[in-house]
Protein backbone atom coordinates (compact mmCIF):
# COMPACT_ATOMS: atom_id res chain seq x y z
CA UNK A 1 0.00 0.00 0.00
CA UNK A 2 1.32 3.40 -1.19
CA UNK A 3 0.93 5.99 2.09
CA UNK A 4 3.62 8.38 0.33
CA UNK A 5 1.59 12.01 -0.02
CA UNK A 6 0.56 13.06 -3.63
CA UNK A 7 1.29 17.21 -4.39
CA UNK A 8 -2.42 16.94 -4.06
CA UNK A 9 -2.46 15.16 -0.90
CA UNK A 10 -0.18 18.22 0.25
CA UNK A 11 -2.20 21.07 -0.87
CA UNK A 12 -5.25 19.38 0.97
CA UNK A 13 -3.16 19.13 3.97
CA UNK A 14 -2.62 22.80 3.60
CA UNK A 15 -6.02 23.15 2.99
CA UNK A 16 -6.84 21.34 6.09
CA UNK A 17 -4.04 23.75 8.28
CA UNK A 18 -4.96 26.73 7.47
CA UNK A 19 -9.16 25.81 7.46
CA UNK A 20 -8.23 24.81 10.98
CA UNK A 21 -6.06 27.91 12.00
CA UNK A 22 -8.86 30.22 11.16
CA UNK A 23 -11.66 27.75 12.56
CA UNK A 24 -10.25 25.90 15.45
CA UNK A 25 -10.62 28.72 18.96
CA UNK A 26 -8.66 28.77 21.71
CA UNK A 27 -11.72 27.21 24.30
CA UNK A 28 -12.44 24.68 21.52
CA UNK A 29 -8.45 23.84 20.94
CA UNK A 30 -9.03 23.41 24.84
CA UNK A 31 -11.59 21.14 25.29
CA UNK A 32 -10.22 19.01 22.23
CA UNK A 33 -6.53 18.56 24.48
CA UNK A 34 -8.59 18.09 27.68
CA UNK A 35 -10.70 14.95 26.98
CA UNK A 36 -10.41 12.54 29.33
CA UNK A 37 -12.22 9.71 26.97
CA UNK A 38 -13.24 9.11 23.38
CA UNK A 39 -16.34 11.36 24.36
CA UNK A 40 -16.60 15.18 25.16
CA UNK A 41 -19.59 17.12 26.31
CA UNK A 42 -22.10 17.76 23.92
CA UNK A 43 -21.55 22.02 24.29
CA UNK A 44 -17.83 21.54 22.47
CA UNK A 45 -18.56 18.59 20.00
CA UNK A 46 -21.36 20.44 18.31
CA UNK A 47 -20.14 23.53 18.33
CA UNK A 48 -17.59 21.97 16.43
CA UNK A 49 -19.82 19.79 14.43
CA UNK A 50 -21.52 23.15 13.03
CA UNK A 51 -18.60 24.62 12.14
CA UNK A 52 -17.34 21.54 10.03
CA UNK A 53 -21.02 21.03 8.50
CA UNK A 54 -21.34 24.71 7.32
CA UNK A 55 -17.75 23.81 5.37
CA UNK A 56 -19.22 20.35 4.17
CA UNK A 57 -16.54 18.67 6.15
CA UNK A 58 -18.56 16.58 8.78
CA UNK A 59 -18.56 13.22 7.76
CA UNK A 60 -15.22 12.59 5.79
CA UNK A 61 -16.28 9.22 5.21
CA UNK A 62 -19.89 9.71 3.91
CA UNK A 63 -20.74 9.28 -0.08
CA UNK A 64 -21.55 12.21 -1.63
CA UNK A 65 -24.94 11.74 -2.34
CA UNK A 66 -25.65 11.84 1.66
CA UNK A 67 -23.73 14.58 2.29
CA UNK A 68 -20.03 13.56 2.63
CA UNK A 69 -17.43 15.20 0.79
CA UNK A 70 -16.45 12.62 -1.34
CA UNK A 71 -12.80 12.62 -0.26
CA UNK A 72 -9.77 10.02 -1.39
CA UNK A 73 -8.66 7.50 1.93
CA UNK A 74 -5.44 9.49 1.34
CA UNK A 75 -8.03 12.84 2.17
CA UNK A 76 -9.34 11.57 5.02
CA UNK A 77 -6.35 10.47 6.41
CA UNK A 78 -4.76 13.45 6.48
CA UNK A 79 -8.17 15.30 7.79
CA UNK A 80 -8.02 12.97 10.87
CA UNK A 81 -4.61 13.55 11.45
CA UNK A 82 -4.31 17.08 11.24
CA UNK A 83 -7.54 17.21 13.10
CA UNK A 84 -5.72 15.22 15.66
CA UNK A 85 -2.43 17.36 15.94
CA UNK A 86 -4.66 20.36 16.42
CA UNK A 87 -6.20 19.55 19.11
CA UNK A 88 -9.61 19.81 17.60
CA UNK A 89 -12.52 18.13 19.84
CA UNK A 90 -13.98 14.97 18.84
CA UNK A 91 -17.63 14.65 17.05
CA UNK A 92 -19.92 12.54 18.60
CA UNK A 93 -19.87 9.11 16.88
CA UNK A 94 -22.89 7.59 17.82
CA UNK A 95 -25.07 9.73 14.65
CA UNK A 96 -21.87 10.49 12.40
CA UNK A 97 -20.28 7.25 12.25
CA UNK A 98 -22.58 4.62 13.81
CA UNK A 99 -26.69 5.27 12.78
CA UNK A 100 -25.68 7.42 9.47
CA UNK A 101 -23.90 4.26 7.46
CA UNK A 102 -26.40 1.89 8.85
CA UNK A 103 -29.09 4.06 7.55
CA UNK A 104 -27.58 4.54 4.27
CA UNK A 105 -27.82 0.87 4.26
CA UNK A 106 -30.74 -0.64 5.93
CA UNK A 107 -33.21 2.43 6.61
CA UNK A 108 -36.06 2.94 3.98
CA UNK A 109 -36.05 6.12 1.43
CA UNK A 110 -37.90 7.90 4.40
CA UNK A 111 -36.17 7.13 6.94
CA UNK A 112 -32.93 7.98 5.57
CA UNK A 113 -34.40 11.21 3.74
CA UNK A 114 -35.56 12.45 7.99
CA UNK A 115 -32.63 11.22 10.10
CA UNK A 116 -29.27 11.73 7.98
CA UNK A 117 -29.72 15.62 6.78
CA UNK A 118 -30.73 15.67 10.77
CA UNK A 119 -27.55 13.68 11.86
CA UNK A 120 -25.25 16.03 9.93
CA UNK A 121 -26.29 19.11 11.30
CA UNK A 122 -26.22 18.14 14.92
CA UNK A 123 -29.82 18.57 15.10
CA UNK A 124 -30.20 15.17 16.32
CA UNK A 125 -28.18 14.14 18.92
CA UNK A 126 -28.21 10.27 19.09
CA UNK A 127 -27.73 7.53 22.54
CA UNK A 128 -27.47 4.24 22.01
CA UNK A 129 -29.52 1.73 23.62
CA UNK A 130 -28.33 -1.74 23.53
CA UNK A 131 -26.58 -3.37 27.08
CA UNK A 132 -28.86 -3.72 30.16
CA UNK A 133 -28.79 -4.94 33.32
CA UNK A 134 -27.34 -8.78 33.08
CA UNK A 135 -27.29 -8.34 28.63
CA UNK A 136 -23.99 -6.70 28.09
CA UNK A 137 -21.31 -8.95 25.97
CA UNK A 138 -24.10 -11.22 25.89
CA UNK A 139 -26.29 -8.55 23.96
CA UNK A 140 -28.55 -11.52 22.60
CA UNK A 141 -29.79 -12.14 26.28
CA UNK A 142 -31.56 -8.39 26.43
CA UNK A 143 -34.84 -8.03 27.32
CA UNK A 144 -36.52 -4.48 27.50
CA UNK A 145 -39.85 -5.98 25.64
CA UNK A 146 -41.47 -3.84 22.94
CA UNK A 147 -45.38 -5.24 22.69
CA UNK A 148 -47.34 -4.04 19.19
CA UNK A 149 -50.17 -1.55 20.29
CA UNK A 150 -51.69 -0.75 16.97
CA UNK A 151 -48.95 1.04 15.10
CA UNK A 152 -47.19 1.49 18.03
CA UNK A 153 -44.67 -0.53 20.05
CA UNK A 154 -45.03 0.03 23.92
CA UNK A 155 -41.50 -0.34 25.56
CA UNK A 156 -40.93 -1.46 28.90
CA UNK A 157 -37.58 -2.18 30.72
CA UNK A 158 -33.98 -0.53 30.97
CA UNK A 159 -31.21 0.06 29.44
CA UNK A 160 -26.78 0.52 31.14
CA UNK A 161 -24.04 2.41 30.43
CA UNK A 162 -26.02 4.72 27.72
CA UNK A 163 -23.69 7.44 27.03
CA UNK A 164 -24.98 10.75 26.52
CA UNK A 165 -28.22 9.86 27.10
CA UNK A 166 -28.64 13.10 29.15
CA UNK A 167 -27.40 15.32 26.18
CA UNK A 168 -29.41 13.19 23.44
CA UNK A 169 -32.77 14.15 21.96
CA UNK A 170 -32.85 10.65 19.94
CA UNK A 171 -32.21 6.92 21.08
CA UNK A 172 -31.51 4.16 18.53
CA UNK A 173 -31.85 0.84 20.71
CA UNK A 174 -32.75 -2.86 20.14
CA UNK A 175 -35.87 -4.60 21.88
CA UNK A 176 -37.57 -7.81 22.58
CA UNK A 177 -39.92 -8.31 19.84
CA UNK A 178 -40.70 -12.03 20.41
CA UNK A 179 -39.94 -14.75 22.97
CA UNK A 180 -40.07 -17.75 20.47
CA UNK A 181 -36.94 -19.28 19.38
CA UNK A 182 -33.00 -18.46 19.05
CA UNK A 183 -32.55 -14.91 21.10
CA UNK A 184 -31.15 -13.55 18.28
CA UNK A 185 -34.26 -13.64 16.14
CA UNK A 186 -36.67 -11.89 18.55
CA UNK A 187 -34.59 -8.90 18.22
CA UNK A 188 -35.61 -5.55 16.54
CA UNK A 189 -34.13 -2.05 16.48
CA UNK A 190 -36.12 0.87 16.57
CA UNK A 191 -35.67 5.00 16.38
CA UNK A 192 -37.55 7.20 19.40
CA UNK A 193 -37.07 10.41 20.52
CA UNK A 194 -35.89 10.97 24.31
CA UNK A 195 -38.89 13.28 24.93
CA UNK A 196 -41.48 10.61 24.92
CA UNK A 197 -43.19 10.12 27.71
CA UNK A 198 -42.00 6.65 29.80
CA UNK A 199 -38.42 7.66 29.59
CA UNK A 200 -36.28 8.18 32.46
CA UNK A 201 -32.35 9.04 32.69
CA UNK A 202 -30.78 8.92 35.53
CA UNK A 203 -26.68 9.55 35.51
CA UNK A 204 -24.09 6.84 36.66
CA UNK A 205 -20.78 8.92 37.37
CA UNK A 206 -17.30 7.36 36.27
CA UNK A 207 -14.69 7.16 38.67
CA UNK A 208 -12.70 9.98 37.28
CA UNK A 209 -15.88 11.82 38.42
CA UNK A 210 -16.92 12.55 34.71
CA UNK A 211 -20.70 12.22 33.97
CA UNK A 212 -20.98 10.19 30.22
CA UNK A 213 -22.79 7.40 31.12
CA UNK A 214 -26.28 6.55 32.43
CA UNK A 215 -29.06 4.21 33.02
CA UNK A 216 -32.54 4.79 30.96
CA UNK A 217 -35.81 3.46 32.32
CA UNK A 218 -39.13 2.61 29.73
CA UNK A 219 -42.58 2.42 31.27
CA UNK A 220 -45.04 1.92 28.80
CA UNK A 221 -43.25 4.07 26.33
CA UNK A 222 -44.98 4.66 22.66
CA UNK A 223 -42.50 4.02 19.65
CA UNK A 224 -44.24 4.15 15.91
CA UNK A 225 -43.24 0.87 14.07
CA UNK A 226 -42.15 3.18 11.57
CA UNK A 227 -39.67 3.65 13.13
CA UNK A 228 -38.00 0.41 13.18
CA UNK A 229 -34.83 -0.39 10.91
CA UNK A 230 -35.04 -3.17 9.27
CA UNK A 231 -37.70 -6.45 9.81
CA UNK A 232 -39.25 -7.22 13.18
CA UNK A 233 -37.29 -9.76 14.86
CA UNK A 234 -34.44 -9.33 12.38
CA UNK A 235 -32.59 -6.41 14.74
CA UNK A 236 -29.78 -8.62 15.27
CA UNK A 237 -28.40 -8.66 11.48
CA UNK A 238 -29.19 -4.42 12.03
CA UNK A 239 -27.08 -4.39 14.72
CA UNK A 240 -24.15 -6.37 14.27
CA UNK A 241 -23.48 -4.04 10.72
CA UNK A 242 -23.81 -1.07 12.86
CA UNK A 243 -21.22 -2.98 15.49
CA UNK A 244 -18.79 -3.12 12.99
CA UNK A 245 -18.81 0.50 12.05
CA UNK A 246 -18.31 1.42 16.06
CA UNK A 247 -15.71 -1.20 15.95
CA UNK A 248 -13.65 -0.35 12.51
CA UNK A 249 -14.77 2.44 10.68
CA UNK A 250 -12.92 5.50 12.58
CA UNK A 251 -9.23 6.42 12.62
CA UNK A 252 -8.61 6.05 15.77
CA UNK A 253 -5.16 6.26 15.28
CA UNK A 254 -4.22 9.96 14.47
CA UNK A 255 -5.59 10.41 18.40
CA UNK A 256 -3.08 7.47 19.69
CA UNK A 257 -0.48 9.19 17.97
CA UNK A 258 -1.80 12.79 19.99
CA UNK A 259 -2.09 11.14 23.09
CA UNK A 260 1.63 9.19 22.61
CA UNK A 261 2.94 12.67 21.81
CA UNK A 262 1.39 13.97 25.17
CA UNK A 263 3.12 11.29 27.10
CA UNK A 264 6.27 11.86 25.29
CA UNK A 265 6.18 15.83 26.39
CA UNK A 266 4.73 14.61 30.13
CA UNK A 267 8.10 12.59 30.04
CA UNK A 268 10.56 15.22 28.85
CA UNK A 269 8.72 17.96 31.14
CA UNK A 270 9.11 15.45 34.18
CA UNK A 271 12.51 13.79 33.39
CA UNK A 272 11.24 10.26 32.83
CA UNK A 273 12.11 10.19 29.42
CA UNK A 274 15.97 10.09 30.56
CA UNK A 275 14.72 6.09 31.34
CA UNK A 276 15.82 3.66 28.51
CA UNK A 277 12.88 1.10 28.99
CA UNK A 278 10.31 4.46 28.78
CA UNK A 279 12.01 5.22 25.66
CA UNK A 280 11.42 1.51 24.51
CA UNK A 281 8.15 1.13 24.93
CA UNK A 282 7.51 4.90 23.85
CA UNK A 283 9.03 2.92 20.31
CA UNK A 284 6.58 0.44 20.66
CA UNK A 285 3.62 1.47 20.79
CA UNK A 286 4.97 3.94 17.74
CA UNK A 287 5.13 0.85 15.86
CA UNK A 288 2.25 -0.70 16.78
CA UNK A 289 0.15 2.41 16.09
CA UNK A 290 2.29 2.27 12.45
CA UNK A 291 0.25 -1.20 12.25
CA UNK A 292 -3.24 0.25 13.12
CA UNK A 293 -2.70 3.28 10.70
CA UNK A 294 -2.29 0.72 7.93
CA UNK A 295 -5.19 -1.49 9.06
CA UNK A 296 -7.37 1.25 9.02
CA UNK A 297 -6.37 2.41 5.62
CA UNK A 298 -7.62 -1.46 4.72
CA UNK A 299 -10.77 -1.05 6.43
CA UNK A 300 -11.49 2.54 4.87
CA UNK A 301 -10.36 0.93 1.47
CA UNK A 302 -13.30 -1.81 1.79
CA UNK A 303 -15.60 0.94 2.77
CA UNK A 304 -15.08 2.92 -0.14
CA UNK A 305 -15.54 -0.26 -2.24
CA UNK A 306 -19.25 -0.36 -0.87
CA UNK A 307 -18.03 -3.41 1.76
CA UNK A 308 -18.42 -2.97 5.40
CA UNK A 309 -15.35 -3.60 7.53
CA UNK A 310 -15.74 -7.56 8.22
CA UNK A 311 -13.45 -9.11 10.76
CA UNK A 312 -10.93 -5.98 10.83
CA UNK A 313 -13.07 -3.77 12.82
CA UNK A 314 -12.58 -6.78 15.13
CA UNK A 315 -8.84 -6.18 15.30
CA UNK A 316 -8.51 -2.66 15.34
CA UNK A 317 -10.99 -2.60 18.37
CA UNK A 318 -8.60 -4.65 19.96
CA UNK A 319 -5.20 -3.47 19.21
CA UNK A 320 -6.40 0.09 19.46
CA UNK A 321 -7.79 -0.03 22.53
CA UNK A 322 -5.11 -2.23 24.28
CA UNK A 323 -2.92 0.24 22.84
CA UNK A 324 -4.99 2.95 24.87
CA UNK A 325 -4.71 1.75 28.02
CA UNK A 326 -0.87 1.44 27.15
CA UNK A 327 -0.49 5.00 26.59
CA UNK A 328 -2.62 6.14 29.56
CA UNK A 329 -0.07 3.69 31.78
CA UNK A 330 2.75 5.45 29.91
CA UNK A 331 1.27 9.17 30.82
CA UNK A 332 0.73 7.99 34.21
CA UNK A 333 4.41 6.95 34.86
CA UNK A 334 5.26 10.22 32.95
CA UNK A 335 3.09 12.13 35.52
CA UNK A 336 4.85 11.23 38.33
CA UNK A 337 3.05 12.44 41.45
CA UNK A 338 1.36 14.81 39.65
CA UNK A 339 -0.89 11.93 37.70
CA UNK A 340 -2.36 10.74 40.95
CA UNK A 341 -4.25 14.44 41.82
CA UNK A 342 -7.96 14.28 40.61
CA UNK A 343 -8.49 17.58 39.91
CA UNK A 344 -12.27 17.54 38.63
CA UNK A 345 -13.66 21.18 38.48
CA UNK A 346 -10.09 22.47 37.06
CA UNK A 347 -9.73 20.31 34.07
CA UNK A 348 -13.24 21.44 32.57
CA UNK A 349 -12.61 22.97 29.32
CA UNK A 350 -13.03 26.98 30.08
CA UNK A 351 -12.06 25.94 33.94
CA UNK A 352 -10.60 29.27 35.09
CA UNK A 353 -9.52 27.43 38.52
CA UNK A 354 -5.66 27.04 39.13
CA UNK A 355 -4.50 23.21 38.77
CA UNK A 356 -1.42 21.14 40.36
CA UNK A 357 1.04 20.65 38.30
CA UNK A 358 2.26 20.41 34.21
CA UNK A 359 -1.09 20.91 32.55
CA UNK A 360 0.16 18.37 29.96
CA UNK A 361 -0.60 15.78 33.58
CA UNK A 362 -3.75 17.48 34.23
CA UNK A 363 -6.06 14.67 32.28
CA UNK A 364 -3.42 11.77 32.72
CA UNK A 365 -5.57 9.78 35.79
CA UNK A 366 -9.18 10.60 34.18
CA UNK A 367 -7.95 9.31 31.76
CA UNK A 368 -6.95 6.31 32.69
CA UNK A 369 -9.96 5.50 34.87
CA UNK A 370 -12.37 5.78 32.05
CA UNK A 371 -10.63 4.30 29.09
CA UNK A 372 -9.71 0.68 31.43
CA UNK A 373 -13.43 0.30 30.14
CA UNK A 374 -12.22 0.69 26.54
CA UNK A 375 -11.47 -3.49 26.20
CA UNK A 376 -15.27 -3.54 27.59
CA UNK A 377 -17.50 -1.18 26.00
CA UNK A 378 -17.91 -1.57 21.59
CA UNK A 379 -17.87 -5.57 22.77
CA UNK A 380 -15.45 -6.59 24.81
CA UNK A 381 -12.16 -8.02 23.78
CA UNK A 382 -12.47 -11.53 24.63
CA UNK A 383 -15.89 -11.88 22.34
CA UNK A 384 -13.94 -9.69 19.33
CA UNK A 385 -11.00 -12.44 19.89
CA UNK A 386 -13.76 -15.39 19.57
CA UNK A 387 -15.13 -13.94 16.76
CA UNK A 388 -11.64 -13.81 14.79
CA UNK A 389 -10.62 -17.36 15.76
CA UNK A 390 -14.81 -18.23 14.09
CA UNK A 391 -14.72 -15.96 10.93
CA UNK A 392 -10.71 -15.92 10.02
CA UNK A 393 -9.49 -19.17 11.98
CA UNK A 394 -12.57 -21.40 10.99
CA UNK A 395 -11.50 -22.70 14.76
Amino acid sequence: MDLALSAADLAFRDEVRDFLEANLTPELREAGQRMTSVFIDRKWSIAWQKILHARGWVAPSWPVEYGGPGWTLAQQGIFASECARAGAPALAPQGLKMLGPLLMHYGTPEQKAHYLPRVLSGEDFWCQGYSEPGAGSDLASLRLAAVADGDDYVLNGSKIWTTHAHFANRIFLLVRTSTQGKPQRGISFLLADMDTPGITVRPIMSLSGDHDLNEVFFDDVRVPQKNRVGAENDGWTVAKYLLEFERGSSLSSPGLKALLGLARAQARTTGVLRCAGFRRRLLDMETALSAIAITEQRVLGALADGQNPGPLASLLKIQSTEIMQKIDELRIEAAGDYGAVQQVEARAAASQLPFVGPEQSLTAMARYFNDRAATIYGGCNEVQRDLIARLVLRL
